[in-house]
């Protein structure tokens, strides 16, 4: 049944009276849904597909800063993992050898590390993948250093020790400007019994009041050596060597004094069981004397050290 509408007339300025069929009313209505429906899905569109939120724009803008955040990282634990490699290359081939030390096993270095449960809970999107391997290598270069810093300080304790025992050790001559020995280590005859015996050490001839300079480093002993060598210096020097300075005129130290190398401690005299002015010089090595003219090495050129050695090989009298 057909429905009625007015309609109004501008021309007439009145309301006209127009019949339209139910036919023209179910398609208009058609048609409203339809464009309805298509400015849904055109507008949804839109809204998800080509505009962020403000809440996709913060996710996005703190995602990028902590992709950034972790790309630095890794790229600085890189630069300290290369000078880390430096280091323990010096350590392993320089400082090492230099103190004939053992290298530092590279398991101690290169650890396996256990697998850390708080990695396993992360993401697996990127910037999470980048954050683990990131911490991973931080792990890993705690460890190195923590290694390297162990042998450091072993290597500082054998350093210390060595340059001690180094300054320890007899290594100048007893007097300055000697070039010769007049009696040296070994058989020699005795200058006032006249018998072939033991010699314990070297004597050098010069003149009385010749100042006399300590070897090595040390603390001058309280210990008697014997009568047979008159005024003495007996040296105890540690790492199991001492060395005796015989027939002095005079001594320039006194008992319990430490002493450096080249300090003077006496003068050369012709006290106790000796035919003339001389100085007597032992090295003693764990409690037996050694040839002391293979410990001039410090203070000596080839020519020096050559010429002492073929006059300390004459058998010859002893001057004590």
């Amino acid at each position: 049944m057909p429905n009625s509408f007015y309609h109004f007339n501008p021309k007439t300025l009145s309301f006209e009276k127009v019949k339209v069929s139910f036919k023209h009313i179910f398609k208009r209505l058609v048609w409203v849904f339809f464009s309805g429906v298509a400015f849904a899905v055109v507008f949804v569109w839109i809204a998800f597909y080509t505009i962020d939120s403000p809440k996709v724009k913060i996710l996005e803008r703190e995602n990028n800063e902590l992709r950034g955040e972790v790309e630095n990282l890794s790229h600085r634990l890189d630069i300290l993992s290369d000078v880390l490699a430096d280091i323990e290359d010096r350590d392993d081939n320089v400082y090492r050898t230099v103190f004939e030390a053992d290298p530092v096993p590279a398991s101690e270095r290169y650890p396996l590390l256990l697998a850390d449960p708080r990695f396993d809970s992360l993401s697996r999107s990127e910037a999470y993948a980048e954050l683990k391997e990131a911490n991973m290598k931080a792990d890993q270069l705690v460890v190195r250093l923590a290694a390297q810093s162990r042998s450091l300080s072993e290597l500082e304790q054998i350093a210390s020790k060595k340059s001690d025992m180094l300054s320890s050790i007899p290594a100048i001559r007893p007097l300055k400007n000697m070039h010769t020995i007049t009696s040296g280590f070994g058989r020699r005859y005795h200058p006032i019994l006249k018998t072939l015996r033991a010699h314990t050490g070297v004597d050098i001839t010069a003149p009385k009041g010749t100042p006399v300079y300590a070897t090595a480093d040390g603390t001058v002993s309280g210990d008697n050596p014997g009568s047979g060598y008159g005024i003495a210096v007996l040296i105890n020097h540690g790492y199991s060597y001492q060395t005796l300075y015989a027939h002095l005129s005079k001594k320039a130290v006194k008992p319990g004094q430490k002493v450096k190398r080249g300090q003077l401690i006496g003068y050369v005299g012709s006290t106790g069981m000796s035919s003339g002015s001389h100085l007597h010089y032992e090295v003693i090595k764990n409690g037996t004397p050694v040839n002391p003219v293979y410990y001039f090495n410090a203070d000596i050129t080839p020519e020096e050290y050559n010429s002492i050695l073929e006059s300390s090989k004459k058998v010859n009298q002893a001057l004590s």
